[in-house]
């Protein structure tokens, strides 16, 4: 909200004051009262998203296999392929949930249930109202993902030049593969 924008609204609500028109100072109020929520990027605590009506509203977005709150704030959406794990897939979910309460209240965590790889395995997390990696007031970043960014990076890099002797490959394979077989209890 910007200052002439807040100027404008002190004056209207100032103006229904002068007439008497406590109605309108009521509701000048209120949307001072929501101007400054948004701008503080603060959820709305009387309008939570109903955590089961969400549920429900979510499974009728294509590609939605499964749906789970996490916590409080975070929902876990698992989806039948890769290509449905998209920030587009967010915002139909986002969408869903609007007319049930705050939106900013709510971070969707979207998986992949056909991934398979760990980047098609790495979750899709963005605020509903948000830019991805911003987050509302008092919102934490949960890590959701099982292996975290920065690690499956360090492997990527650790495993993208391969030994160019042949010989030392199939050696330091062989000692991986003994070392499972002494550390795996049989059935």
């Amino acid at each position: 909200m910007t200052p002439v924008e807040t100027a404008a609204r002190m004056a209207a609500i100032r103006g229904s004051a002068i007439l008497g028109d406590q109605e309108g100072v009521r509701r000048g109020m209120e949307a001072f009262n929501d101007d400054f929520r948004r701008s503080i990027k603060l959820a709305d605590p009387a309008r939570k998203v109903d955590r089961e009506a969400a549920r429900a509203a979510i499974r009728h977005v294509d590609g939605v296999r499964s749906v789970a709150w996490i916590d409080h704030e975070n929902l876990l959406v698992i989806v039948a392929t890769n290509e449905a794990r998209s920030q587009r897939t967010i915002d139909d979910i986002c969408i869903e949930l609007e007319p049930l309460g705050d939106t900013l209240g709510v971070v969707v965590n979207l998986q992949s249930g056909a991934a398979r790889s760990g980047d098609e395995l790495e979750i899709l997390s963005r605020n509903c109202q948000l830019v991805p990696g911003d987050r509302a007031f008092m919102q934490r970043h949960r890590q959701v993902d099982v292996v975290p960014p920065e690690l499956r990076a360090e492997h990527k890099r650790n495993n993208a030049h391969p030994p160019a002797d042949p010989e030392r490959l199939r050696r330091q394979q062989e000692e991986a593969m003994r070392i499972l077989e002494a550390t795996t209890p049989e059935m």
